[in-house]
């Protein structure tokens, strides 16, 4: 086996790092995972302005993505529901966030991207691109995308070791954040969910704690409240299932369900009578999924490593990449505009200094390449920069029709505005920040209008569940059959208990039991005591009994209401018959009489039980006496 041990350590590592890099954690550069890129640039390839079969995406995307169709729709999909279609245009019906139906087949949807993505993910130029798994074609290793997609979509993904957990922000607090962090400021970003909701984010902790997320419940009339927005993490189907749950739980008292939801939220709880909207309002949010707990961490790749980060880490890292990309488009653009004002003037050269006219005596096609060279060189001191043959070659394209409808003016126009523009870039490359703040600035208004915060952040305190549940639950005993629980209607030990209750039972053989308030539960021996232990209490109880030679011990006994369900024995492993049992705090005396024993006088004794020690379930107690002991009563 030893020969396999390395290759098996090789192929671990290796799946680990697919499953890491290639799967499950996004790049936090443009936010996406390689099926998301693979989708995006797939739509961009395809973008023509109109909607395109989504099967059509599915089957172009299978040329970069090797896995099934099957895994690429759920991902296009689920990408197309991010940010309420942020990215991708949906027409069709792609399933619900709220209700949690599913999306209708891809052959009957329809998708394409939206604008902000066109305008602010891609870039061929600026684009660095590597070989498709079989080497047809090329997939762009990252997109140099200018938003915090990864912040804005959030993500989801377990990989090998480690998962990351993104939640959604608000695409326009983002951008000010970023403003705040290039200007030296304190950013203030939480998350925001487009189930919308009401949010306590105390302790978020910067992306690495969590929130609590509540639904939106408004009283109307006097007789029902409606749900109008959910909690993140869940739908309007498992929102009424979680209340059906609570209800058979009788942790909730309603009159009936209604799930009217459509492209809004809106599920109407109808009251109990006697029940006020508030207080349903309250066991809404303790007992079903109306409030949810939702953690948060921040895992993406960072130089093709997975990095732990919070918002703000994250946030000055896409900072920095965002100068990068804001000076290398402002580069592009200076280059563009330059080789456009030097194609102009060699234009405006040849034609205003009538060198096309050296081509007439020349004999071959060298010939003529080499006018041209000849008849330009004169005017070199006019020249943006050297000619090269890629210039020749554009000079020699002008048309005769061209060169005679010439105008001088509109090219010296033309020229004017590209140093303009030349001037600008200049200036912008001179502030890198300011440009970028500038941008930011714009999209920030931009998203406003389009897709202003969904989540309303104010703080709650959770419901106290102990406060609110039901006090009244009923818990007999029956001798008979030996049952003990709140469906047992046995005449002895009843007594009242809440749910969140222990219940200790105390048994003649030497037995007790610590149990929740369950429907029923099977006892051995006769139950001597019954008693209810409230949370954060404890019970405590001496037992005394007498051993096979009538030696008489006692033991004390404590356990508390964190012990769930706990069967134990006064002496583990060995048969008790109970004596007496002590219930009192402090538990009193014991009187001893002994057996009559000829050559002794003492005839009976007493023991102050009150400092017995708690004794675990190994130990044997403690000897009240060494003599044989007839009878044994409690002194009062």
């Amino acid at each position: 086996m030893t020969h396999l041990e390395p290759l098996l350590r090789r192929n671990f590592l290796e799946y680990a790092s697919y499953v890491v890099l290639d799967r499950a954690i996004p790049d936090l550069r443009d936010g996406l995972k390689p099926v998301q890129r693979r989708l995006l640039q797939t739509l961009f390839e395809m973008h023509d302005g109109r909607l395109h079969k989504v099967a059509n995406v599915i089957g172009e995307t299978m040329k970069l993505h090797p896995h099934g169709d099957a895994a690429i729709a759920d991902a296009l999909i689920q990408l197309a529901n991010k940010g309420d279609g942020l990215l991708i245009d949906r027409q069709g019906n792609f399933g619900s966030v709220l209700t949690g139906h599913r999306a209708a087949a891809p052959r009957y949807i329809e998708c394409r991207l939206t604008k902000l993505a066109h305008e602010t993910l891609f870039s061929p130029e600026l684009t660095t691109f590597k070989p498709s798994y079989d080497g047809r074609k090329d997939e762009p290793e990252v997109l140099p995308a200018k938003l915090p997609l990864l912040l804005a979509l959030g993500a989801d993904g377990i990989a090998v070791g480690m998962a990351t957990h993104v939640l959604p922000h608000s695409l326009a607090e983002l951008l000010d954040a970023q403003v705040r962090l290039l200007n030296g400021e304190e950013p203030r970003v939480h998350p925001d969910f487009p189930q919308g909701g009401l949010l306590d984010v105390s302790e978020y902790d910067d992306g690495r704690g969590r929130v609590k997320a509540r639904a939106r419940i408004e009283a109307r009339d006097d007789d029902r409240v409606v749900i109008t927005e959910l909690p993140a993490g869940t739908t309007t189907e498992r929102l009424v299932d979680s209340i059906d749950e609570a209800v058979r739980e009788r942790r909730l008292e309603v009159g009936a369900v209604t799930d009217l939801t459509t492209d809004r939220v809106e599920v109407e709880v109808r009251l109990a009578p006697g029940q006020t909207a508030n207080g349903t309002i309250q066991r809404l949010y303790a007992f079903t999924e109306c409030e949810r707990t939702i953690d948060s961490s921040l895992v993406a790749l960072v130089d093709g490593r997975p990095r732990s980060l919070t918002v703000t880490e994250a946030l000055l890292l896409l900072n920095e990449r965002l100068l990068d990309l804001t000076h290398a488009e402002l580069t592009l653009e200076r280059r563009k505009l330059e080789r456009r004002w030097h194609l102009l003037s060699l234009e405006r050269i040849f034609i205003e200094h009538r060198v096309y006219r050296r081509l007439e005596a020349a004999a071959d096609a060298e010939g003529v390449r080499a006018a041209v060279r000849d008849g330009m060189a004169k005017h070199r001191h006019l020249f943006l920069r050297e000619m090269v043959e890629d210039d020749v070659d554009h000079l020699l394209q002008i048309r005769i029709q061209r060169i005679s409808r010439y105008d001088l003016d509109r090219n010296r126009a033309e020229c004017e505005k590209i140093a303009r523009e030349l001037e600008r870039i200049e200036r912008q490359l001179a502030d890198l920040k300011g440009t970028t703040i500038a941008w930011l600035r714009k999209r920030k208004r931009e998203a406003e209008k389009a897709r202003p915060r969904r989540s309303e952040i104010l703080p709650f305190e959770t419901e106290d569940r102990r406060r609110l549940v039901r006090k009244g639950l009923a818990i007999a005993y029956d001798e008979e059959t030996g049952f003990l629980g709140t469906k047992v209607k046995g005449p002895v030990h009843r007594t009242k208990v809440s749910e969140y209750d222990r219940i200790l039972a105390i048994s003649d053989d030497g037995t007790y039991r610590v149990t929740p308030p369950v429907e029923r539960v099977l006892l051995t021996g006769r139950v001597l005591h019954v008693r209810r232990i409230a949370p954060g209490d404890t019970a405590s109880f001496v037992v005394v009994w007498r051993d096979p030679r009538r030696i008489a011990w006692a033991k004390r006994i404590v356990v508390g209401e964190s012990q769930r369900n706990v069967k134990g024995e006064i002496v583990q492993g060995i048969p008790v018959a109970v004596d007496l049992l002590l219930l009192g705090d402090p538990p009193g005396k014991v009187h001893l009489e002994f057996e009559p024993v000829k050559w002794q006088s003492a005839k009976e004794g007493r023991y102050n039980v009150d400092d017995l020690p708690a004794g675990t379930p190994t130990d044997p107690g403690v000897r009240l006496s060494h003599r044989a002991v007839r009878e044994l009563r409690v002194l009062e």
